[in-house]
């Protein structure tokens, strides 16, 4: 069944949990589609885990549309959600809404912004223009230069306060649900207690509305930093390299191509 943007605060009233993972491409958005997760995320992750890049700041607009594409033609349930790359929408309004409506062309059905209270007007501009919101708060990843690297947010009291102040302006801003990401287990659970939008937690602990990680790291696939709030549940990676391993010793010996391979 396909899901909505509706069907997800319907879900956080039942106590449903969502799911959310990220995809970049075509085949592996078909195998999560057809597993029913509830949302695809082309997030700019996409940055250092398909493109090798030192974090996801060099990330381009041009690179989420091209990424989106793909995925959307893989994706027939889930909901799909396109990340907001660094300065695509900090520049101005404009451009804000331009950039977004870009994501909806190109098959998204929303777009995820990271920030709280500094981006509400926006929110409520890019709304209002018939874009849905998913916000994002906590760690933001963009701005990891100026919070000092990859660090939990929310564990003093002020930075507590500031994460439901931001999380309040957001949902009233009209954000749809909120991602909170590196944030200590009990402000997560204040905040979806506080809020009437799903959240949706990575390291964020077991009260929020939703989970959503990197499927790369679930496969096992990335082989660089993995967080602590990390589940691997399968490790691909010796897989493909033993896979690899096999073809290449085949063809150096002579075991492939066999017979059955060849056309006559």
């Amino acid at each position: 069944m396909k899901v909505t943007v509706p069907d997800l605060i319907d879900k956080k009233k039942a106590k449903e949990k969502i799911t959310m993972l990220t995809a970049y491409d075509y085949s592996t958005a078909l195998i999560l589609d057809r597993c029913g997760v509830d949302i695809l995320l082309v997030g700019d992750s996409v940055g250092p885990i398909f493109s090798g890049y030192e974090n996801t700041l060099p990330v381009s607009t041009e690179e989420i549309l091209y990424h989106t594409k793909a995925v959307n033609r893989a994706r027939k349930n889930a909901l799909l959600v396109a990340d907001m790359p660094f300065l695509s929408y900090q520049v101005s309004f404009e451009e804000a809404v331009k950039n977004c409506g870009l994501m909806l062309k190109a098959g998204a059905e929303a777009v995820k912004l990271e920030g709280g209270q500094e981006i509400s007007d926006l929110v409520r501009r890019l709304t209002l223009s018939g874009i849905p919101v998913m916000g994002h708060i906590g760690l933001t990843p963009q701005s990891v230069h100026s919070m000092g690297g990859y660090k939990v947010q929310g564990k003093t009291e002020e930075s507590r306060k500031k994460l439901i102040t931001n999380a309040r302006s957001l949902e009233e801003a009209g954000v749809f649900s909120i991602v909170l990401e590196c944030v200590p287990e009990n402000v997560a659970k204040e905040i979806t207690e506080t809020v009437n939008v799903p959240t949706i937690g990575i390291g964020a602990g077991r009260y929020c509305d939703g989970q959503v990680l990197v499927i790369n790291d679930i496969l096992g696939l990335f082989e660089g930093f993995r967080p602590k709030f990390v589940k691997k549940y399968v490790d691909l990676a010796p897989l493909i390299e033993n896979a690899v391993k096999n073809f290449i010793d085949d063809v150096k010996t002579g075991r492939f191509p066999e017979e059955k391979h060849i056309f006559s």
